[in-house]
This record gives C-alpha cells, structure tokens and sequence, in this order.
C-alpha cells in the first residue's frame, strides 16, 4: 500500500510542475517579466509567515500554507483568469472543479480528499482561514503593480474603483494590511497609476 501511494504522490508531484508554465498577467516586482503560478504561490506562502501575526482572528497557519499552495492548482487544467477580466467570472467554476478532481484525484483517495476540502475552503472564503489566505491572494498582485507603475492597471486601463472594490477583501483577513493596501491605491492615484473615473 505504501508504495502504491508513493507512486500516486509521484505522479501528482510530476503533474504540479506545469504551474510553473502558467503564466499570470501580473509581472515580478521591478520587472517586465511576467509571474508565474507557482512563483506567485510560493510568494503567498512565505507572505503568510511573514504576515500572519496581522491577521485579525487567530488562524492555523499551516493550514492557510496548505490553501495558498494548492489554491492554483487547478489552473493547469483551467488557466488563469485575470482579476480584472469581465469577460469571465473569477468564482469558483464547474471547469475548476472538474480540474480540482482529475488533479487532486492523482493521489492517494485520503489526500485527494482533503486537497480537494482544502481548496473548497479558499474558494467560499469563509473561514477565518480562507479569509487570510484571500488577503494575501489580492495583497501580493497589488505590491507587484505598485512597483511597475501600474502593471495591469495601466495595460488594461482598470480604473480605480474596480481595483477598490476587488482589494477590498483584504480587509477580510486583517484590518492592518488593508488599512496599509488602502494608503497605497491612494498613493497610486496620487502618482497618477491608477487613475479615477470622474463622478
């Protein structure tokens, strides 16, 4: 059995490489290069040691890793959809879910399993877990922006109250950060990178 298991997990290991092919709209800080989703997850991973005395409830922070990490996963399969897309819904889809099944499925039955739990978690966004982890899923693209001049925003020409309204989850997870992420979008529109439509 456990080397039947050792397979699957090999096999599942092998699969999660291709994140590192998918490739965000998002750019590394200072960088014209684009991001990737494994980049990206590990960013979030080691945002949320770093950050997690910030959050506003007590939280399992290895739990919040196991969500941060897996989170993307399933956009080996369903790609990556931009933030600021409304072409496309950024909630949890059927295609997700189908991805999350043939993905997470290529482990052994018990860990599918949780991963699968795992994942549903950060998607609703409910537990104070899902929360902080979310927090730092809309903090990290926001930092990268800010030190590109814009980024996306500039390129896709999002203005200010549609950034507004998607970061403001942050404040979800932890007052601090937003308070923090709030100062920057009005720094940004202050040095004219994220521009305000008129009332």
């Amino acid at each position: 059995m456990t080397t039947d298991n050792l397979q699957k997990q090999v096999a599942f290991i092998k699969e999660i490489d291709k994140l590192k092919y998918i490739q965000r709209k998002t750019k590394l800080f200072n960088s014209d290069r684009h991001e990737n989703d494994a980049e990206h997850s590990w960013h979030l991973a080691m945002m949320t040691i770093v950050l997690a005395e910030h959050s506003d409830k007590p939280i399992n922070v290895l739990k919040v890793l196991k969500m941060v990490l897996i989170h993307d996963i399933v956009e080996i399969d369903a790609g990556d959809t931009f933030i600021y897309d409304a072409t496309k819904s950024h909630t949890n889809t059927a295609e997700e879910l189908i991805a999350a099944k043939r993905i997470f499925g290529l482990l052994p039955t018990e860990q599918a399993a949780e991963f699968i739990t795992i994942w549903n978690e950060f998607e609703d966004g409910t537990t104070d877990e899902a929360k902080f982890a979310r927090s730092m899923d809309r903090f990290e693209p926001l930092l990268q922006n800010t030190s590109n001049d814009g980024g996306t925003w500039v390129e896709f020409n999002v203005p200010y109250q549609t950034v507004y309204d998607k970061k403001k989850a942050i404040q979800n997870g932890s007052t601090s950060i937003w308070n923090y992420a709030e100062n920057l979008l009005n720094e940004s529109v202050d040095r004219g990178i994220l521009k305000k439509q008129p009332d």
